[in-house]
């Protein structure tokens, strides 16, 4: 567990970037805030290994509720923010691209 942004962060985590045991990668640098349960895992696979709970999507009308975190400098976005960002909008650091491919796991 670390703290980033003023959120803790659960999960399998591996540094202080919100990388995690299942994505390490340099772009893996971003942590999702779960709709089930409001909690911040760096993955769907860390949430699923720890929560105890079934998981839930963010319905697509809560595009402006806060729901990413950059591992680089902490900084919230909503969901429609991050769903729109290649980069990070405080500091500019890049996202993995192919997060986009999992986004039906977080977001309808």
């Amino acid at each position: 567990m670390i703290h980033m942004g003023g959120h803790v962060l659960h999960g399998a985590l591996v540094d202080d970037r919100t990388r995690c045991a299942h994505y390490h990668g340099a772009l893996d640098v971003v942590a999702l805030r779960f709709h089930c349960c409001g909690a911040w895992y760096p993955c769907v696979h860390c949430h699923d290994e720890v929560a105890g709970h079934d998981r839930t999507t963010w319905p697509a009308s809560d595009g402006e509720m806060e729901a990413a975190l950059c591992g680089v400098c902490g900084t919230s976005m909503t969901i429609r923010a991050y769903r729109d960002a290649e980069t990070c909008p405080a500091c500019g650091a890049g996202f993995n691209p192919g997060c986009a491919l999992h986004h039906h796991l977080y977001f309808d």
